[in-house]
């Protein structure tokens, strides 16, 4: 049951990532688009800030769980990687648990009024002449945390499993694959 559970949070990481991924396409179009209107039209675009801004952040955000679940996060690894999984097992749920849950359900907390606000009061960013409506966005950093909340939470079952025996640890290259 846990085994799904960790699963289930762990696609929910996989498809906010893929989306991440694919922001990249309008990302590197509006940005072509920019520098030819710019220099081969001396017409510049009054959005093109905005869009690369919002779209990498976009793609930026939402892979940070999927990152945490290729353990791809940079980590100092010159202990950790000398000890054994259960005692890793045992770092890897206090740093969750007490370093890096607390903060990220107090960022979830106060991301996820700031885009109510936000989208009530119709704020505009005021970066441009554009100056679009800026609630999108904050709504992005908001599922952004919460999915990487998701994960912490699946980091945290899959190291009771290896504490418990349950399973053994995954390892992995530097690039998420499995060896």
């Amino acid at each position: 049951m846990i085994v799904r559970l960790i699963k289930g949070l762990e696609s929910i990481s996989v498809f906010i990532g893929w989306i991440g991924a694919w922001v990249i396409a309008p990302l590197v179009l509006s940005m072509v688009y920019e520098v030819v209107a710019r220099h081969v039209f001396n017409a510049p675009t009054f959005w093109a800030y905005e869009i690369g801004y919002m779209l990498a952040g976009t793609c930026y955000l939402f892979g940070m769980a999927y990152c945490m679940k290729q353990k791809g996060h940079v980590r100092v690894d010159f202990l950790y990687d000398q000890i054994g999984p259960k005692w890793r097992a045992i770092i890897d749920i206090g740093g969750y648990i007490f370093l890096l849950m607390p903060g990220l359900l107090w960022l979830n907390w106060g991301l996820f009024g700031y885009a109510v606000e936000s989208f009530y009061s119709g704020e505009v960013s005021g970066e441009s002449a554009w100056n679009p409506v800026i609630w999108p966005f904050r709504a992005v950093w908001v599922v952004a945390f919460a999915v990487l909340a998701l994960q912490t939470i699946a980091e945290i079952l899959k190291s009771y499993l290896i504490l418990t025996g349950q399973i053994e640890e995954q390892v992995t290259d530097h690039h998420g694959a499995e060896i």
